[in-house]
């Protein structure tokens, strides 16, 4: 194939003189489409990045969530199997009543009767009521907590005009060749297995059981059929609810690769919530958490701390034994020096005014660094007096 072939030619095949198809050419590009083998590659070229929390939580808000349809299926048959049994007692006593509530007034009551139809609602609503509302509560449920919570999203109902004329070739080939597809397959081949496997080991014991039925009575045969239903569909959900766990595994899986990023996305992304506000905002609540945790380590280690007196403040820490010099290890302005003066007093560590410096200490050195030479001085003074408050040497601030 040249450089200039394309990815799909329309190649035609000749037929030979002895063929069936005399001198006739068989189209097949339609067959090299479905058959491509870059659907079992990455859909997307170059998508290698794991998506950020800014991408995954704009597809929340689309409605795009990992979800397993199995894992839904299987509680919707478990739950109610369940309810089914708890409460047949209940609903058997409900059909009885039915049953003699109808037998009582055949004879003195017109079938068209209010009161009838009336009571032939009150007692078919006490009868699906219960397995009805737990499937409901068990969809909603299962939905939930697949996805984290209650989603409403109206773009995922939009319709689009996209799917009036859909790609037949993409997909069938997403439903027969991709791994998704052959996922699917192969579940629907268990599920069919486990239907057929679970209905006749339990009839199979039986079957003795159900020849003798013919002979029994009408309750006894209810009671048994009742019986061998529900042993059926428990069976059967729990093996569906584990069928449904390797599902969601597999598709939280799909969901995540199918927002997987490229390096140029990426930083197209970060660009464009550079200029957000509410990602600025977010940034800023961050940065004070961080810088609030620091302080509530770090200004309690502090020899002094230095005030504007309200609008900044600044923490040193002078060890002679692991510091060339003093070290600035806390610093703040307006609600953050108000924080940092809060901690220094609550662990009684010395608070002292000095306007200038400690503007100048703020704006010139960061947390962390070491002070510069032109305010060993002025720090000097400072911790003079601070070490003869706290009674501790002088010697260390004539090194200083």
């Amino acid at each position: 194939m040249t450089a200039s072939t394309p990815v799909h030619p329309r190649l035609f095949v000749p037929a030979s003189s002895g063929s069936l198809l005399s001198e006739e050419r068989i189209e097949i590009s339609a067959v090299l489409e479905l058959m491509d083998l870059q659907w079992f590659a990455a859909e997307d070229e170059g998508r290698t990045e794991d998506p950020t929390d800014y991408k995954i939580r704009k597809a929340r808000e689309e409605g795009r969530v990992a979800k397993s349809q199995e894992l839904n299926g299987a509680l919707v048959l478990l739950l109610p199997a369940i309810s089914l049994i708890l409460f047949a007692p209940w609903m058997l006593n409900t059909f009885v009543e039915l049953i003699r509530f109808y037998f009582s007034r055949s004879a003195s009551t017109e079938l068209n009767d209010p009161a009838l139809v009336g009571a032939f609602f009150h007692y078919f609503i006490r009868l699906v009521l219960p397995v009805t509302l737990t499937a409901l509560v068990s969809g909603v449920a299962s939905n939930v907590l697949q996805n984290g919570g209650f989603i409403f999203s109206v773009k995922s109902i939009t319709p689009k005009l996209s799917k009036i004329s859909p790609n037949f070739a993409r997909f069938f080939s997403k439903a027969l060749f991709s791994a998704e597809g052959l996922f699917n397959l192969a579940k629907s081949l268990i599920k069919v297995a486990i239907i057929v496997l679970v209905a006749w080991s339990s009839i199979r014991g039986e079957i003795p059981k159900l020849v003798t039925m013919l002979e029994a009575g009408f309750w006894s045969s209810i009671v048994f059929i009742a019986d061998m239903a529900s042993r059926l569909l428990l069976t059967a959900g729990f093996l569906f609810l584990a069928i449904s766990i390797p599902d969601y595994i597999f598709q939280r899986r799909q969901f995540m690769e199918s927002l997987k990023m490229t390096k140029q996305e990426i930083k197209e992304e970060y660009k464009q919530m550079e200029g957000d506000p509410l990602v600025k905002s977010r940034l800023r609540q961050r940065m004070r958490e961080l810088l609030s945790q620091n302080m509530a380590v770090n200004v309690p280690k502090a020899d002094v701390i230095i005030t504007n007196p309200t609008h900044y403040a600044v923490a040193m820490q002078w060890d002679r034994s692991t510091m060339r010099a003093p070290m600035l290890t806390a610093k703040g302005a307006d609600q953050l020096a108000l924080r940092i003066r809060e901690i220094a007093r609550e662990h009684e560590v010395p608070i002292v005014e000095n306007r200038p410096l400690a503007r100048a200490l703020y704006a010139e050195v960061e947390i962390g660094d070491m002070i510069p030479d032109e305010y060993y001085q002025a720090l000097a003074v400072i911790l003079a007096k601070v070490y003869a408050l706290n009674s501790k040497k002088s010697q260390i601030v004539r090194e200083l």
